[in-house]
C-alpha cells in the first residue's frame, strides 16, 4: 500500500463521500474545509465575481487532490465554490490525516509533491499574458481527458478567454 493510500484509508468510511452531478462539496464562507481527493468523477473549483461571471481555478478528476488551500491550511473561511461536474466519489482529507498516518519525513515530502501538482499546474495556467492558443495547448497537456468531459464554456472560463475565442482556436 502506497503512503498516499495509507492517508486516504484513515477513517475511510467516514471520509468517503458520494456527490451527484451539480452538487456542491463546498461553498464560500464555510468555517471548515478539507482537501479533496477525487477517487471517481470530476469536480471544479471556482469563484463568482461581482458581475456573476464564474472564474474556474482548477478541475480535478480521478487521482487529483484539490481544495481551498487557505481555508484548509490556515483555518480561514472558504472562498471557493467546489462542485461536481459528474457523479463523484471523493475522500475528504483533514489536515491532521498526515499526522495520523505516521509517515516518515521522506514519505511526507513525496506526498506533498504529489499534492502540490495542482498548484504547479495552476501557476503555469495563470500566465494570462501568454497567447490564448498557448494556454489551450497547456490545458490539453494537463488535462488530456477533459475536452470530452467539460463544456467548452467552462474550458474558456478556466483559460480566461471568451467562448468564441476558444471556438476559433479549436477549429
Amino acid at each position: 500500500m502506497s503512503e498516499l493510500e495509507k492517508i486516504l484509508n484513515i477513517e475511510a468510511d467516514s471520509n468517503l463521500k458520494h456527490f451527484k452531478k451539480g452538487e456542491f462539496i463546498q461553498q464560500p464562507n464555510q468555517l471548515k474545509a478539507n482537501a479533496i481527493f477525487v477517487k471517481k468523477g470530476l469536480i471544479r473549483s471556482y469563484i463568482i465575481d461581482s458581475t456573476g461571471k464564474d472564474h474556474i481555478y482548477t478541475f480535478a478528476s480521478e487521482g487529483w487532490i484539490t481544495g481551498d488551500i487557505d481555508a484548509v491550511e490556515f483555518n480561514e473561511p472558504t472562498t471557493l465554490y467546489i462542485d461536481c461536474l459528474e457523479d463523484s466519489e471523493v475522500v475528504l482529507l483533514k489536515k491532521d490525516h498526515l499526522k495520523e498516518a505516521d509517515l516518515s519525513k521522506d514519505k511526507l515530502l513525496q506526498n506533498m509533491k504529489k499534492m502540490s501538482r495542482n498548484l504547479g499546474k495552476m501557476q503555469h495556467r495563470i500566465l494570462i499574458g501568454s497567447p490564448a492558443v498557448d494556454r489551450y495547448n497547456y490545458f490539453l497537456e494537463t488535462y488530456p481527458e477533459l475536452p470530452n468531459r467539460v463544456p467548452q464554456r467552462m474550458i474558456a472560463s478556466y483559460l480566461g478567454i471568451m467562448p468564441q475565442t476558444l471556438s476559433t482556436i479549436i477549429h
